[in-house]
């Protein structure tokens, strides 16, 4: 009997089952920190050894969270968060999808010099600017010790630009000239022909602008010291810089406010993560 042809791209059982053994194995590598913090913040007492990857279940417990909530409000501190990173996300995506809208599709006066402004920011770190940041927005603007303080200077993201921007240039014009002709403004044309071709785009820069500002401290801590504005980073990073010593178990303290951190953004991730490998580019153009 003749031996079974692989149509093209076909692998063979043995390359499947070595491609599903690396993948698993790289899988395991990425997601031991992440149990190793979870199991660690369940323990009661910390257990650093090999053993402490299978606790022993007396030995597991919630109360270092429930240190951390007695320390600081934790229901404030995601409020404080959630607003300050919705007013970051908000602006970045509108102002992104703006600009780069009109670095691709738009012809004007001066477009090649304010891309390349826009590539130059990227080269300038934030630490060099938070000094005259601060003076200008709590001295010159008396927002301090507000959520617009903290919001402003992130607001604009030249990251979400070039994003936008490269996606955008992969749209076909073509689409953009058959809505002009159809009496589309340039305002619909992004709404209706653009935005919904460009949705890992899209993805992408929300969960850029998301954990960003999700994990800042040191810009909402200059602005305000009022813990009852404070984002759940600025609180978690006072936790567990004065407080978590003080505690029965700083070991597991620690690991329970990691882990009350990056839940959020871990959530995110897995609920738009099948977003990343899917694109509606070209599907509207024949041939």
């Amino acid at each position: 009997m003749a031996a079974t042809q692989r149509l093209p791209g076909q692998i063979s059982r043995g390359q499947a089952i070595l491609r599903g053994t690396v993948l698993g194995i790289g899988a395991l590598v990425f997601l031991f920190p992440f149990y190793y913090m979870v199991i660690g913040s369940l323990q009661t007492s910390p257990d650093t050894s090999l053993a402490g990857l299978f606790p022993n279940p007396a030995n597991i417990t919630g109360e270092n969270y429930v240190n951390i909530n007695e320390r600081i409000n934790l229901f404030t501190g995601l409020v404080n968060s959630g607003i300050f990173t919705a007013g970051v996300l908000i602006g970045t995506t509108v102002f992104g999808l703006l600009v780069g809208y009109a670095l691709a599709v738009l012809e004007w006066r001066g477009r090649g010099a304010t891309f390349a402004l826009a590539l130059l920011v990227q080269v300038v770190p934030f630490q060099l600017l938070m000094i005259p940041l601060y003076v200008m927005i709590a001295r010159d603007y008396g927002l301090g010790d507000t959520h617009l303080g903290m919001i402003l200077p992130f607001a604009i993201n030249s990251t979400a630009v070039i994003i936008f921007r490269q996606y955008f240039l992969q749209v076909p014009k073509e689409m953009f000239d058959a809505a002009r002709i159809d009496g589309a403004g340039e305002l619909g044309l992004l709404w209706r022909v653009a935005i919904p071709l460009v949705r890992p785009a899209l993805v992408t820069v929300v969960l850029l602008a998301f954990i960003g500002p999700w994990n800042e401290f040191l810009w909402p801590f200059l602005i305000t010291k009022d813990a009852s504005l404070q984002p759940l980073a600025v609180s978690l990073a006072n936790f567990i810089s004065n407080v978590a010593s003080s505690t029965a178990n700083p070991f597991g303290a620690i690991l329970a406010g990691a882990c009350v951190l990056a839940a959020p953004v871990v959530v995110l991730f897995l609920f738009f993560q099948q977003y990343f490998i899917s694109t509606d580019i070209g599907s509207g153009v024949k041939g």
